[in-house]
């Protein structure tokens, strides 16, 4: 059984990249596609408009009917209808006539123009012109919009409420999209307890689970909490085994270092295969990589900004892949706020705070609540290197 044998973190990287796990496609409802990312191009089936209509209210003309209009001597036309937005015209218009046409009406047959009702008089059944029209006035023409065949949307987009407007306009119904990894979340500790439990001396509420899940649907997979597993191997076995069962990918935090009552790589190794037990970086040294079913299994230091570190340098690259978001992680370049020390020969990845132009190194320990949550995201020091000057730029990868 590996057991904190450490390896560099590309090592891992490169693990967790061979696991068997394939992008799997899905077709949901338009009402739901908000916020998936697309399995296929999207072309446009229609034009749209699917019909020549008018762009404002007046009347739709011949236009070579009305070049000779002029103030001093107007050209009189016969209205012989009204055709209003939806309608299905059954007039053609012959020399001499126009009907009255509503925005967004369809076009009679014959018809190239339509005068707007202010620049015209109505005289009866006529009316009266006093310019001239040219052909396409006041009309939009079929597939000036979105002409048919055309690529509205690329393979990968992450669908915004303009995507899913611009779908409706052409009468997507169904949308493909990648189908949302379900991730199983786990927590680990008989110090552990939820949120709205009483609080006993020793104990703490649990942050893990929560950052997790929604960590993952952040990122817009499924995740479920599968609870609290105690420092006992057939609760956390039966978790594990649940897990494996009914997700794609498993999370714990906690019980992945080397103490007696930590129990996941022994688990993970009974079930199946620990890939990893121990990577080169702090935080987050003794986190376990394993394979169960072909399902990856992870499990993260129990230290909340360990925890989400590691989330976000191992489980997040996997979850984005399946995801077809691989391109979208957040990065900036920003100068240290202030010096820092480490220790040559550990690679570590130290949690900022982003303020302007700063990146503000945060250093009260990786058990502390508030290393995470008033950290934006955190830096790297490279293993080779013992300190980083006030004023070095640095790359800020951000949580989330």
């Amino acid at each position: 059984m590996a057991f904190l044998k450490v390896v560099p973190l590309e090592k891992a990287l490169e693990v967790i990249d061979s696991f068997p796990l394939e992008q799997e496609v899905e077709r949901v409802p338009l009402d739901g596609a908000l916020g998936r990312v697309l399995a296929e191009d999207i072309t446009s089936p229609i034009d749209v408009p699917p019909f020549d209509r008018a762009t404002v209210d007046g009347y739709a003309v011949r236009a070579k009917d009305t070049f000779m209009a002029s103030e001093s001597e107007p050209v009189r036309l016969k209205v012989i209808g009204e055709i209003n937005a939806g309608d299905t015209p059954t007039v053609e218009l012959k020399p001499g006539e126009s009907v009255y046409i509503s925005t967004g009406a369809p076009l009679p047959k014959g018809a190239d123009a339509v005068i707007q009702f202010e620049d015209v008089e109505r005289e009866g059944d006529d009316v009266v012109i006093y310019k001239p029209a040219y052909p396409g006035l006041g009309v939009m023409k079929a597939g000036t919009d979105i002409p048919r065949g055309k690529t509205l949307l690329k393979r990968g987009t992450r669908l915004t409420f303009k995507d899913t407007a611009l779908l409706s306009a052409i009468g997507v119904a169904e949308v493909p999209v990648f189908r949302k990894p379900r991730v199983a979340v786990i927590s680990t500790g008989n110090e552990v307890v939820l949120p709205g439990s009483e609080l006993r001396y020793g104990q703490i509420y649990d942050i893990n689970g929560r950052a997790i899940v929604d960590a993952v649907r952040e990122l817009g997979g499924e995740a479920i909490f599968l609870g609290i597993a105690r420092d006992d191997r057939e609760s956390l076995k039966a978790l594990i085994e649940n897990g494996v069962e009914c997700c794609d990918v498993v999370i714990l935090s906690g019980g992945a270092s080397g103490g007696i009552r930590d129990l996941t790589s022994s688990i993970i190794e009974e079930l199946g295969e620990v890939k990893i037990h121990g990577i080169a970086i702090q935080p987050g040294k003794p986190t376990i990589i394993g394979l169960i079913n072909g399902k990856p299994v992870f499990g993260l230091p129990g230290y909340p900004t360990s925890c989400l570190t590691n989330f976000t340098l191992l489980v997040a690259p996997l979850l984005r892949r399946l995801l077809g978001r691989e391109d979208e992680v957040r990065k900036v370049r920003k100068v240290l706020a202030h010096k820092v020390f480490s220790v040559k020969g550990r690679r570590q990845f130290l949690p900022v705070k982003v303020e302007g132009e700063k990146a503000v190194p945060i250093l009260k320990g990786s058990g502390a609540v508030t290393s995470f949550v008033d950290a934006d995201g955190f830096i790297e020091v490279p293993e080779n290197v013992e300190i980083l000057e006030a004023g070095e730029e640095v790359e800020v990868t951000f949580f989330g």
